[in-house]
């Protein structure tokens, strides 16, 4: 276990995140001072806000010891939200786990894509949402709280994703609105959803050993790996979407780098209409809205 240069017992907790940081800094990370805070509070079993209030406060050698853990496993490259177990998204508190991705912010604009659909007064009217490849539950979870008298389903082929995103449901209070099942997207399922969401596995395989290491190394493969094309998971989500929506009904998914226009011609060919594509903050195409419209869907 690397240790953290000047770390010492009766030093105080604020003391300790500059050296944490210092030591993050120079080994090139990108959030230093911000990773510091995270993992020194999550040593010390306490908050940020109670960090910051609290900087000057001594350590023991026990928690010396339980720093010093967390800031090698990250030095080796473990993303913070693995060593501590948590992770925010659209301000949820999420629980995640090694069965799970680490939902990542350009997710939200899944979120935002299905928002923009409905105006204040249709918001909280009574939706049927399906999540396929659910996880974390982070996509479904979000969804429901922003839609006051929304109903979720979340499936997802992974039976400890399952388990973790119904916990999450738990603790956020959403379980009453949201059931979660293990499965093979929609083909257990009768429908129909007025919005089905998926952020599916859509790396091409042969790139998997080219993504950086806090991805490659410590998201689960399954959740990753899209087939040869990146598509698999696409051709999935068609094989039931016509089916399960609703008429009028959307579906929204979350895009890899330069998609849009293949995933959009697959999901065509199911009897889905274009609807919208949404640009994530960095300006990439990243939520693909399509609409169920009349007529029976091609062969696929």
């Amino acid at each position: 276990m690397r240790a953290v240069p000047g770390l010492k017992a009766d030093m105080s907790a604020a003391e300790a995140c500059r050296l944490v940081a210092q030591m993050f800094r120079a080994r090139g990370l990108e959030t230093p001072e911000l990773d510091a805070r995270v993992l020194v509070g999550h040593a010390l079993k306490i908050d940020r806000k109670r960090l910051a209030a609290g900087g000057d406060r001594l350590l023991d050698a026990r928690e010396v010891d339980a720093i010093t853990a967390r800031a090698a496993r990250r030095l080796s490259g473990e993303p913070v939200a693995r060593i501590v177990g948590r992770k925010e998204f659209w301000s949820l508190d999420l629980r995640i786990d090694p069965a799970v991705l680490v939902p990542r912010p350009e997710t939200e604009t899944v979120v935002e894509a299905v928002l923009a659909l409905f105006d204040e007064a249709t918001r909280s009217r009574p939706l049927r949402l399906l999540d396929i490849g659910t996880g974390s539950g982070a996509l479904l979870l979000a969804l429901v709280e922003e839609l006051p008298n929304a109903l979720g389903v979340g499936v997802d082929l992974s039976a400890a994703a399952v388990a973790v995103a119904h916990d999450n449901a738990e603790r956020l209070g959403l379980a009453r609105r949201c059931a979660f099942a293990v499965g093979n997207g929609g083909r257990a399922l009768s429908g129909p959803f007025d919005v089905i969401v998926s952020n599916p596995p859509y790396i091409r395989s042969k790139d998997i050993p080219s993504l950086a290491a806090e991805v490659r190394d410590h998201d689960p493969a399954l959740a990753l790996d899209g087939g040869p094309d990146g598509l698999d998971g696409y051709r999935t989500i068609a094989l039931d979407a016509f089916r399960l929506l609703a008429p009028g009904g959307y579906l929204v998914v979350e895009l890899g780098l330069g998609q849009d226009v293949e995933v959009a011609t697959l999901l065509t060919r199911t009897g889905l209409t274009f609807a919208a594509l949404r640009k994530d903050l960095n300006g990439a195409p990243r939520a693909l809205t399509m609409r169920h419209a009349s007529g029976a869907p091609d062969s696929l």
